[in-house]
């Protein structure tokens, strides 16, 4: 058995580790490659964010493991849940395992507390090597999640290019208001709003209001 591993609970060479993924073949896969190994062990899984949030609460393991796609509408919902989960277990790694390589995703998902980002055409050994990295508390990237976010930090950021109706429905998104109400600010209709909401995520990338906010003041727009 290995030797115990920083970061973990005093007492403990196991890394506890939940698995979150969409797919229960997927999970009950990595279930069985990764508890071949002595210092490795599987105390949950989780099929959705709701699920995952109740699924680490009682488990408290060492990793998270997870999947950005757990839903059929929605690509990136993992990122959304990473930060949740890392803020409310500061201690607890994350580490990103999804099919999408993008390096604008690696950097989002190291700013919501992502430990490390592979692919999941990665070899077993590498990624065994990922969670004992993220278990002491270290980064861990293969080597083509590692190539796509030099990169995507390295390109020159675009402006999205948002119109003046657009900016002043942002700044009401950035104020909490709803539809319904920056209608009323605005003095347009809901339909309309939620028009103008959908171009600001698709031009900002956003998958959600607040991702949409979060975007925009990495920007300065607001």
């Amino acid at each position: 058995m290995n030797p115990e591993v920083p970061g973990q609970r005093s007492g403990s060479s196991r890394v506890r580790i939940v698995l979150v993924d969409d797919h229960a073949i997927v999970r009950h896969g990595l279930r069985s490659v990764l508890e071949r190994e002595d210092d490795l062990e599987v105390v949950g899984e989780a099929a959705s964010a709701a699920e995952a949030i109740n699924v680490v609460g009682g488990a408290d393991p060492d990793v998270v493991l997870l999947d950005l796609k757990l839903s059929t509408g929605d690509n990136t919902e993992g990122l959304e849940l990473c930060g949740q989960l890392t803020r409310l277990h500061p201690d607890l790694g994350v580490l990103v395992l999804t099919t999408f390589l993008d390096g604008r995703l690696v950097v989002e998902a190291i700013h919501r507390g992502a430990r490390g980002y592979v692919v999941k055409d990665v070899d077993t050994t590498e990624l065994v090597r990922s969670l004992r990295a993220v278990a002491r508390r270290e980064s861990s990237f293969d080597s083509r999640s590692a190539a796509a976010m030099v990169e995507s930090m390295n390109s020159p950021v675009s402006q999205p290019r948002l119109t003046e109706r657009e900016l002043k429905v942002l700044r009401q998104l950035a104020h909490g208001l709803s539809n319904r109400d920056i209608g009323a600010e605005l003095f347009i209709s809901e339909t309309t709003v939620k028009f103008h909401v959908r171009n600001i995520m698709r031009k900002l990338t956003a998958t959600s209001r607040a991702e949409a906010v979060y975007e925009a003041s990495k920007l300065h727009l607001i």
